[in-house]
Parts: C-alpha cells; structure tokens; sequence
C-alpha cells in the first residue's frame, strides 16, 4: 500500500541529545562552580530514561511522564556531583534541558522535504509538552505531535503504533516509522506499520549505534535527505 504518512522517533534520530545536554550540563556546572565529564553526566541521565520506561511497560511502576523521570534522576546527580543546593526553580529550568535539544544538521531540510509530500508527525516516549517546546526551540515542522504519553505505555508497547497510525487517520501499513534504532523499528513491524532505518552513528559519541542494513527495513538512509530521495521528495 501507498505511504500516507510519516512518523518519526525524536531522541537520537531527529535530535542529538547527548551533545545538547553535555553542553548544556557544562554551562549548568560552570555556573555553578563544578567540573565533570559532562559527555557521562548525559549517558547517565539519559540511563535513567532507559530504565524507567522499561518498569511502567511490565507494570512495576505507574505511568510516569518522561520530564517526571528525567527530574528524578537529575536529582540524584546533582548530588553525585556535588552541586551546591539548588532551588527547586533552577532544578526545573535545568531539566528542561531535555525541552532545547538541537537537531542533526540535515534534519530540518529533511523533515520539511518529506513534509511536501506527507504528513509528518513524531511518535515519540517523549510528553506532548517537552516535544511541543522542542520543536519551538529547533523549528522542526511536524504537522502533528503524538506521544506515547497518549495511551500511558511506553514504546515498544504495540499500542504506541497502532494508535500512531490511527490517529492520522492510516491504516498501518500505509504509516512509515522511522527511527535510529532496532529496537523501535522491530516494534513498528510488529504492528504492521513500514519502517526505515535513519542511521546516526555519533548519537552515543563512540560509533556504536546500529548501522546495519537488514532486509526487514523498507528503507534505509544515513539521513533525512537520503530518504527524502528514495520517497520521490
């Protein structure tokens, strides 16, 4: 069936959060008169992410929001790196780090290609509001933003895509997911929908992200652009 629509994951495939958060967490620690590895300090915040979604899809925790887990674990690494104590306003502008991301270089000219011929949106773990300010901040142009946060479980759950997909308005199998990641993509099959791969090699900063070509992927890319081209955009 015809492509209709598009949907994208946002952390590491639209986004390169390790490194706006690294920067963003040296200024935070500037300012405040602590040094670290800031690169360590973003793996583990983002670990946390990792982790917590994995206990509210097997129903060890209720649902809790991506910006609610990100402040739970900031807190405990501004101890861990000695910040001095902090406000609870300056904790919350801080972990609205996650809300300023920047984009890889070729996603806004992707994105806004493939957006002249179909509708776009995210289908992100992310909450509503961190992807609305996000794409504020970074001038992503979605024609919808859609979150896990709408059915209360976290992808790889299949209802994410499912309703991905219905909420469009698409069958899934007329819905492309595109994502940085095997795990997302096996999650999109699973539910029917199509999917390309986007590599980012850089998005953990070492080359270890999943750059291999596997015959289930309908597409495969090294960027926007490049997919942009094979979908006649």
């Amino acid at each position: 069936m015809e492509i209709k629509a598009i949907l994208f994951d946002v952390f590491g495939t639209v986004v390169d959060w390790r490194t706006s958060i690294a920067k963003e967490a040296c200024i935070f620690g500037d300012k405040h008169n602590v040094s670290g590895d800031w690169f360590q300090f973003a793996d583990q915040w983002r670990h946390a992410y990792n982790s917590q979604i994995n206990e509210v899809n097997r129903g060890k925790r209720k649902w809790i929001s991506v910006d609610e887990i990100h402040k739970e674990k900031l807190i405990s690494l501004l101890k861990e790196y000695r910040f001095p104590v902090l406000n609870e306003s300056e904790i919350c502008e801080f972990n609205n780090a996650w809300h300023r991301l920047k984009p890889w270089p070729d996603a806004v000219q992707g994105l806004t290609r493939l957006k002249s011929k179909y509708t776009i949106a995210t289908l992100s773990n992310g909450n509503i509001s961190l992807l609305t300010n996000m794409a504020k901040n970074a001038g992503l142009p979605w024609d919808a933003i859609l979150s896990s946060e709408i059915v209360k479980k976290y992808k790889p759950n299949p209802s994410v895509y499912e309703n991905g997909a219905k909420f469009l308005g698409q069958k899934p199998s007329q819905t492309l997911m595109v994502a940085a990641h095997k795990f997302d993509l096996m999650g999109a099959l699973a539910s029917g929908l199509r999917v390309a791969m986007v590599v980012r090699p850089r998005e953990f900063g070492n080359n270890k992200a999943n750059l291999e070509i596997d015959p289930k992927w309908d597409f495969y890319s090294t960027d926007f652009n490049g997919l942009a081209d094979q979908l006649g955009c």
